[in-house]
C-alpha cells in the first residue's frame, strides 16, 4: 500500500515500524541496496524512543518524505511531542528527513557530533561543497522526493565525545565512535532499556560504504570490539543498515568479518607492492559479490583501505 497524504509527495509504500520487545522503542528498516527510484531513498534505518515527558528520534531517514513517514508512525504510537532527534552522522541516507521535523514537529532540537561541523561552513552552518554535491546528486536519483525545495537541517546541538541526558525517567547515552565509517559516527544507548542504535558503525546483509577520505576502519574496528564488551551487554541492537538483532555478537559480526577482510588483502598487497587493480582483481570477493551494493561500493572500499593500508605502512 503506498504512502499518501505526504506533503513531500506520496510513497510508493507505507513505511513499517516494528516495536522492540519489552521497551518502548520503535524502528524502521530499510531496503538494501543502494538509493534510487525503486526504493525511493528508503536504505537507512532510524527509530524512536517513547518517553513520559516525549519522544527522542535517532536519525530521519533519507528524504523529507521518509522523514515526514516517520513522523506521522511515530503520531500513530503516541501524542507526545517529538523533543529531540539524535544524528548518527551527517550522510544524506540519515539527515534530509530532518526537514520534515524541522516543519512538522514542535519543541524539537536536533543533536549532532562536532565533526558535523566538516559538512557545513561554520559561519552561519552554510553548506559544503561536499553537501552542495550530495544533494544534487539527490534531486536527480531520488526526484521527486529530493527536489529544488528539499534542503540540509542544521544541528542545534553539537556534542563533542560524549553527551547524556534523561527524559521521562530514560537515560540517553550518546557516544562518539567515529571516524569510522564516517568522521561524526555515533551511536545512541538507553542502558536501563538495553537498547543500543548503533548508527553505521553497524551494516547487516549489505556491502558497507567505506569510499571516503574520513574512513578509519581499524578505529571502526575498535569500536564494535567496545559494543561487544559494553557491561551490561545490550539485550537489542538496532544497526545503520539491516535487521536488528538480540545477539550484540552476531549484529556486529558481518562488519567485523568485512573490514577485517578487506583490510587483510589490502594490507598484504601494500606490503607486497602491488599495484592495487593487480591486487583487486586478484581477490577472491565470492563470499560478498552477491550482496546488496557489491557492485556500487566494494572496488571504492578495497581502494579506499588500501589508501589506508599505505599511510599507516609508509
Amino acid at each position: 500500500m503506498a504512502d499518501k497524504g505526504n506533503p513531500y509527495g506520496s510513497l510508493p509504500f507505507s513505511l513499517e515500524v516494528d516495536k522492540v520487545p519489552g521497551a518502548p522503542v520503535y524502528y524502521a528498516v530499510g531496503y538494501s541496496g543502494v538509493p534510487d527510484s525503486d526504493n525511493a531513498g528508503h536504505t537507512s534505518n532510524a527509530g524512536f524512543v517513547v518517553t513520559e515527558d516525549g519522544v527522542v528520534v535517532f536519525d530521519a531517514l533519507g528524504t523529507p518524505a521518509l522523514g515526514y513517514a516517520l513522523l506521522q508512525s511515530i503520531r500513530e504510537v503516541t501524542d507526545r511531542p517529538v523533543r529531540r532527534v539524535v544524528v548518527s552522522h551527517y550522510h544524506a541516507d540519515h539527515v534530509y528527513g530532518l526537514q520534515a521535523f524541522r516543519e512538522h514537529a514542535d519543541a524539537l532540537s536536533v543533536w549532532a557530533q562536532e565533526k558535523a561541523r566538516g559538512y557545513f561552513n561554520p559561519q552561519g552552518f552554510k553548506r559544503s561543497e561536499d553537501a552542495r554535491r550530495r544533494l544534487g546528486q539527490r534531486r536527480e536519483a531520488l526526484f521527486p522526493w529530493v527536489d529544488e525545495d528539499t534542503y540540509l537541517v542544521e544541528p542545534d546541538r553539537l556534542f563533542d565525545q560524549r553527551a547524556e541526558f534523561s527524559m521521562g525517567g530514560v537515560t540517553f547515552r550518546i557516544r562518539h565512535m567515529g571516524p569510522a565509517h564516517a568522521p561524526g559516527d555515533s551511536m545512541m544507548v538507553m542502558p536501563e532499556l538495553g537498547v543500543v542504535f548503533s548508527g553505521d558503525i553497524i551494516y547487516k546483509g549489505r556491502i558497507p560504504f567505506l569510499d571516503s577520505p574520513q574512513v578509519d576502519t581499524a578505529n571502526w574496528l575498535e569500536g564494535l570490539e567496545a559494543l561487544t564488551a559494553m557491561e551490561p551487554p545490550p539485550r537489542f541492537v538496532i544497526p545503520g543498515h539491516g535487521e536488528p538483532s538480540a545477539d550484540v555478537e552476531k549484529a556486529v559480526q558481518f562488519t567485523q568479518d568485512y573490514l577485517g577482510f578487506v583490510r587483510e588483502k589490502m594490507k598484504a598487497a601494500v606490503r607486497d607492492f602491488q599495484p592495487f587493480a593487480e591486487a583487486y582483481e586478484g581477490t577472491d570477493w565470492s563470499r560478498y559479490r552477491d550482496l546488496p551494493a557489491f557492485d556500487a561500493s566494494n572496488r571504492g572500499n578495497a581502494y579506499r583501505v588500501y589508501l589506508e593500508m599505505e599511510q599507516s605502512a609508509f
